[in-house]
């Protein structure tokens, strides 16, 4: 059995608290239920995208594991299984913008899922202009005019 925690940084003090309790003893105590005890030990994966420090608690309890973002050949073999059918030319210039973009210092820099949203976007819209699509990938209005003003997509 696996247990995910996606997002561990978005949650709250209590939480965690919640969660310290539950990988000590496998077990949670819930007012209205009693004690509920795992039957077999989980394997548990907890992500964080770092928005805030975790308390050393719970990372004294965790096997810590980077994961960069891939490579822009990788990224486009991505685009390609998630959007079957998607032309090399959208994917590559999808990704190749998406690198350029990652390389600049932004609040909050695209994952591969604005990637993938990016690619679908433009063939939805049967649009090729990456910059008048920009939201797609970027969510800060800071963030757009920021690279809006440095043309870093120009030639794109």
């Amino acid at each position: 059995m696996v247990l995910l925690i996606d997002e561990i940084d978005r949650a709250d003090d209590e939480f965690e608290a919640f969660l310290l309790e539950f990988l000590s003893d496998f077990q949670v105590s819930i007012p209205e239920l009693g004690t509920v005890t795992a039957e077999r030990r989980p394997l548990v994966v907890i992500t964080s995208n770092r928005t805030r420090e975790l308390h050393d608690a719970l990372k004294r309890r965790c096997l810590y594991h980077w994961i960069d973002y891939p490579s822009p050949e990788r990224e486009v073999a991505i685009v390609h299984a998630r959007l079957p059918g998607v032309p090399d030319s959208v994917a590559e210039r999808v990704c190749d913008a998406v690198a350029r973009l990652r390389g600049e210092e932004l609040y909050k820099l695209p994952g591969v899922g604005e990637t993938i949203a990016w690619a679908q976007a433009l063939l939805a819209l049967d649009d090729t202009d990456l910059e008048a699509t920009l939201g797609v990938a970027l969510k800060v209005k800071e963030d757009i005019d920021q690279v809006r003003e440095s043309g870093v997509l120009q030639g794109a």
